[in-house]
């Protein structure tokens, strides 16, 4: 998936997951109408005045009581990852589902998802503007809520969903984790990354698991652009496309990386919520980190023309990672 959050554009870590940008419908207007049509089947009435919304891999578009997800029927195929899990997940845990399937645009067919809209709004990569108490009470109830979905035991179509092949960039193993980073070498002919930082991976990776676990359900995106907060309560956790088996500490990773000046605040309150001691989960978000890191980068310097951008911003945050020690830097 690559460590981006929504899906990832150029930017894995911080937005979708692995490089998959949103394609455009030939005509918005289009789009936007077939949203209003969608919407207007689900509610059975006018859904009213409906905005577009930012995303980096579909066309969203929000009314006073629903949302529409939209895609080229053609793209990817998450979206019917997250539709087949939605009905099946923890109750009150994500947003409810209205209606999916497909619709007929006269330029092609879009896959959607239309959902009811739940109060709030999300904290944002970083929580911006949001101060630290407020960060610390958001952080309790979004650990709540993904010990509901790790403790949640899905069967049927949930269980098969979850279980499905999902090349999501993160961490699955020492042997991997080695393979990926001499993938990213083998690519980097022009000595794009300094031979430091590869040598810092390397000693990650020699102190990582041998294996990854894969033992309850993760969101495995569940950056603050995925959680929509009404005040200093958390309302639902978004965006189910990359959700699969894995280790409680793939979701708190992502909690934790993307709280902007809190980090420290909410590592100290995942430790405590979840029995972890500190370093432990520093180590681990460390791994998980890296890999995404390693993985972002060998796609980009695969596409060194498309993705530039993505590279120069992983390798500021590779640099970090290595160099200065992010996530050790205020250990105690």
């Amino acid at each position: 998936m690559a460590i981006d959050g929504s899906l990832t554009t150029e930017a894995p870590m911080t937005t979708d997951g692995p490089l998959t940008a949103r394609e455009p419908m030939a005509d918005p207007g289009q789009a936007h109408a077939a949203a209003r049509a969608i919407a207007a089947a689900a509610l059975g009435r006018d859904p009213g005045p409906m905005a577009t919304a930012a995303s980096g891999s579909h066309h969203v578009y929000v009314g006073p009581d629903v949302v529409v997800k939209l895609i080229d029927a053609s793209s990817h195929t998450r979206l019917n990852r997250e539709i087949a899990l939605a009905p099946h997940l923890p109750a009150g845990l994500t947003a409810p589902l209205l209606d999916s399937g497909i619709h007929r645009l006269e330029t092609g067919d879009v896959r959607y998802a239309c959902y009811t809209r739940v109060p709030g709004r999300a904290p944002g990569m970083g929580m911006p503007g949001v101060d630290g108490a407020t960060a610390c009470v958001l952080a309790e109830e979004a650990v709540e809520r993904l010990g509901r979905l790790h403790a949640w035991a899905p069967e049927g179509r949930a269980d098969r969903t979850l279980r499905e092949t999902l090349d999501h960039g993160g961490f699955t193993g020492r042997a991997a984790f080695f393979a990926e980073i001499e993938g990213l070498a083998d690519r980097d002919r022009h000595g794009t990354v300094p031979s430091r930082l590869l040598d810092g991976l390397r000693a990650i990776a020699r102190d990582a698991p041998p294996h990854a676990r894969a033992v309850v359900p993760v969101h495995a995106d569940c950056h603050w652009d995925n959680w929509l907060a009404h005040g200093r309560s958390v309302t639902a956790l978004l965006d189910f496309e990359w959700a699969r088996f894995g280790d409680p500490v793939d979701d708190w990773f992502f909690l934790i990386r993307f709280s902007g000046p809190h980090m420290e605040a909410v590592l100290d309150v995942v430790a405590r919520a979840t029995g972890t001691s500190p370093d432990t989960l520093r180590a681990g978000c460390e791994v998980r980190e890296a890999t995404h890191l390693a993985a972002d980068l060998r796609v980009a310097l695969e596409r060194p023309d498309v993705h530039a951008r993505m590279a120069a911003d992983r390798l500021r945050s590779l640099e970090e990672l290595i160099v200065g020690r992010h996530w050790w830097r205020h250990a105690r």
